[in-house]
């Protein structure tokens, strides 16, 4: 990214996802090794809270990778990463549930799910051309081409703005589930829980740190 003494506006959103990035990966790690009382493997999690919410045709499989759970809404599946599919621990319950509540979300017609979508392809584009039209109005001493680039970076900010209810929510109905279903019993409850609030974090830090991006593109252009 090119250099402007304004760039140090982002050190506190790069700290941020730092720390929200060592927190999740210790949380993960420490109820990782915590067994659930039920014995319930993520993939079971996945393929009971789906059962039980009368929901058909969604897959449950593994994919590749430490952390890599995502539930694909045009595939209709929930893929879990090995250390979650496999595993029995309260980590994995939680975050099973977690890409359930996103199945959940999906097959309700949640909003800001809908809205998320709808903005992927501009923020994907806001992020890779961005940047560079707004490098390349400074060097160029073309406002109007800096501005193009900051408007389009607009779509990153409002992906990852929209992205926060959407993961709260997904959290909030699997906490839901997992105490209905009694996947997790009494105090394993509050381990499912400490997982998916740190996950929230990196939520949190990501829109933050964008935030301050805008901001330093914005005085970048407008000081040349």
């Amino acid at each position: 990214m090119f250099f402007h003494p304004a760039y140090l506006i982002v050190i506190p959103g790069i700290l941020l996802m730092f720390w929200a990035q060592n927190r999740v990966k210790g949380t993960y790690r420490r109820y990782a090794q915590v067994r659930s009382k039920l014995g319930m493997t993520g993939a079971q999690t996945a393929r009971a809270i789906l059962q039980k919410m009368n929901i058909t045709g969604v897959k449950v499989e593994p994919v590749a990778g430490e952390l890599t759970d995502h539930y694909d809404p045009r595939a209709k599946a929930v893929r879990l990463s090995q250390g979650i599919y496999d595993s029995d621990s309260l980590a994995a319950a939680a975050i099973a549930a977690h890409e359930c509540g996103h199945v959940l979300q999906d097959y309700r017609g949640y909003a800001f799910m809908n809205f998320r979508a709808a903005l992927a392809p501009a923020a994907n584009i806001g992020s890779q051309i961005g940047p560079m039209l707004v490098i390349a109005g400074v060097f160029l001493a073309a406002t109007g081409l800096s501005t193009i680039g900051i408007i389009l970076f607009a779509a990153v900010i409002a992906f990852h703005l929209i992205t926060l209810p959407v993961e709260f929510d997904a959290s909030r109905r699997a906490l839901k589930l997992i105490n209905q279903l009694g996947i997790l019993q009494g105090e394993e409850n509050e381990g499912a829980k400490a997982v998916l609030q740190a996950a929230a974090w990196t939520y949190v830090a990501t829109a933050f740190y964008a935030v301050l991006q805008l901001i330093y593109f914005f005085l970048l252009s407008r000081n040349r």
